[in-house]
């Protein structure tokens, strides 16, 4: 009995012929997706019939090489609205107190506020200089009165100004 099952199997395997298995697309597809580093909805294969022709991993290749199988670009954030946005921030839009975040000096300082009040109060005292509704004694001594931060704006400077009656 033993010799007659192995006889038989070997006339089975004789008999066989060497099938070669193609693979599938799917089988294609992740190859392809490993070799060219790029997730397997990225990969589009042009002609289903030469894929499966393939056979090995070399196959794969030479189809990417042939343009059989290719690659989708991945789709990245455009900088088209952040431009737009951009733009409309320094035409001084989106800056009102809802748009604010941090503490009440994060947005301007202090130091910047008290530099644009004393300047814009210089300049005015300047201005009221060359004009001649200020002598030299009097411009000297308001000037001082500004570094100490007598005045709270120029509408105050000027009050004070007409109050003791330098200007008219």
């Amino acid at each position: 009995m033993k010799l007659l099952r192995k006889a038989s199997s070997k006339i089975n395997t004789e008999s066989k012929k060497v099938v070669v298995k193609k693979m599938g697309l799917k089988t294609v597809r992740r190859l392809a997706s490993a070799i060219l580093k790029a997730g397997g909805s990225r990969i589009t294969i042009n002609d289903p019939s030469k894929a499966k022709e393939a056979l090995t991993r070399d196959d794969v290749r030479s189809l990417i090489a042939q343009g059989v199988i290719t690659v989708v670009q991945k789709k990245g954030v455009g900088r088209d609205n952040a431009r737009f946005k951009q733009s409309r921030l320094h035409a001084g839009r989106r800056r009102g107190k809802g748009s604010r975040k941090g503490a009440k000096f994060s947005t301007v300082t202090r130091k910047r506020r008290w530099i644009e009040k004393v300047r814009s109060q210089r300049k005015l005292l300047k201005i009221l200089q060359e004009s001649g509704a200020l002598k030299k004694e009097t411009y000297r001594k308001v000037y001082l009165m500004v570094k100490g931060d007598f005045f709270r704006n120029k509408k105050h400077l000027i009050a004070h100004l007409k109050e003791k009656k330098i200007i008219s």
